[in-house]
């Protein structure tokens, strides 16, 4: 091995032993700052059963993260080191079916074989730990049904993305990376109309909300702040979990609110409206804009870092290969660039964190009501048992959203 490809490899297990160092550091102080006193802004709301258990649901559920970590560790290893790579590259070239027929066979072996190693792990984590704490409503119809559709969603849609990846890196020539980002945003452009209108409902059923009180007091918001609504929906997220969420989906004209049955059934139409107008207040602030731009120019830059790499032999020779291809290239580059990535995803969550407090001021200013915000990410909180008071260091590493006693703090 060349010293190129030593100091790849070095970069590479560095970067997969600081990950789970650190991570493995930010849960371990994270456990630690749990307390039997319940924070006074949520006397009254949790019981102290109830609290009880949700710390338990947090331990739980770092302890199984970190068997899955540790596993997904150990497994990369394993193959990398026993030569797994070179064995898949040479049986795949055995049947010369071409530069992009072969990186799509390459890649979709390692994928099926990623998703089978971690089968048992999604199984247990759904119908173990989620019904344990009483989150579960997936059946094993429901289960095997996603699985499928969502099989159909990666050949249907991602094979030919995943082709159009590889044909423009073997024959567009030193623009590859250019026309390459170029389409992939396009592409993503079509996917924000396509998703909620085709995709989504493949999953959920979507309905219009009922004519009442509460679509009054939506449609009359958004008219207030000029907001330009299409509709709002319900979605029956009760079929597969208990949690309850709201969220924004669609692009342009066609933009949606979407409730969670569970979230309707469990709020005031005054918070109902909160929580919405949370949604609407990141396009207002245009933070949904920003954050798409943004993720454009970070795809920018990761294609032409991508373009530098691709034809790196020290790349290849890192991992036994001898023979370079697109297809491996682009397995390896991932895992090589997975150290920006973290820096990168370090700064966004920063991002992402200072955003929710814009929108819950937008929100708190424009109803003219902070309480009923407040009293929805109480009641949100105690029912999905979010962890009330987690570890800064933990936040900065994992959290998109501030802790909701922060939020609270500052819709005060």
């Amino acid at each position: 091995m060349s010293l190129s490809a030593n100091v790849i490899t070095f970069v590479i297990l560095f970067t997969m032993f600081a990950d789970l160092l650190v991570h493995g550091i930010a849960d371990a102080l994270n456990l630690k700052m749990i307390r039997n006193e319940l924070p006074l802004a949520f006397k009254g709301l949790y019981g102290a059963r109830r609290y009880r258990r949700s710390q338990e649901y947090l331990k739980v559920n770092t302890r199984f993260k970190w068997i899955i970590s540790i596993y997904s560790l150990i497994i990369i290893l394993l193959f990398w080191f026993s030569r797994g790579f070179p064995v898949l590259d040479h049986w795949v070239r055995s049947f010369q079916q071409g530069p992009v027929i072969s990186g799509l066979i390459f890649m979709g072996v390692l994928l099926l074989g990623k998703t089978v190693l971690e089968l048992p792990f999604d199984i247990y984590d759904t119908f173990v730990i989620e019904t344990r704490f009483g989150f579960n409503k997936t059946t094993w119809k429901t289960y095997m049904s996603d699985a499928v559709k969502g099989l159909g969603l990666a050949l249907v849609i991602g094979g030919p993305v995943l082709a159009a990846v590889l044909a423009f890196f073997e024959y567009a020539g030193e623009n590859a990376w250019f026309w390459c980002w170029i389409a992939v945003t396009l592409f993503s452009l079509v996917m924000q109309y396509v998703a909620p209108t085709w995709i989504m409902p493949l999953f959920n059923k979507f309905e219009p909300l009922e004519k009442g009180a509460l679509k009054d007091a939506i449609i009359s918001y958004a008219q207030s702040i000029d907001f330009p609504l299409e509709n709002v929906f319900t979605m029956d997220g009760s079929k597969r979990s208990a949690k309850s969420n709201a969220f924004f989906t669609g692009f342009g004209k066609h933009k949606r609110i979407v409730l969670f049955d569970t979230l309707i059934e469990q709020h005031t139409v005054a918070e109902l409206v909160a929580v919405l107008a949370h949604e609407m207040g990141h396009y207002k602030k245009k933070h949904i804009q920003f954050t798409l731009i943004l993720g454009i120019l970070q795809m920018g830059v990761m294609f032409w870092l991508l373009a530098q790499f691709i034809n790196f032999q020290g790349l290849f020779s890192a991992f036994y290969i001898d023979e370079k291809s697109v297809y491996a290239g682009l397995i390896f580059f991932g895992m090589l660039y997975s150290a920006l990535d973290f820096i990168l995803g370090f700064f966004l969550q920063m991002l992402s964190r200072k955003n929710e407090f814009q929108a819950d001021q937008f929100a708190a200013q424009t109803t003219g009501d902070a309480g009923s915000l407040a009293e929805a990410l109480k009641k949100l909180s105690v029912h999905n048992l979010s962890n009330l008071q987690p570890h800064p260091f933990y936040v900065c590493l994992n959290y998109s959203h501030p802790p909701v006693l922060e939020r609270l703090k500052a819709l005060k």
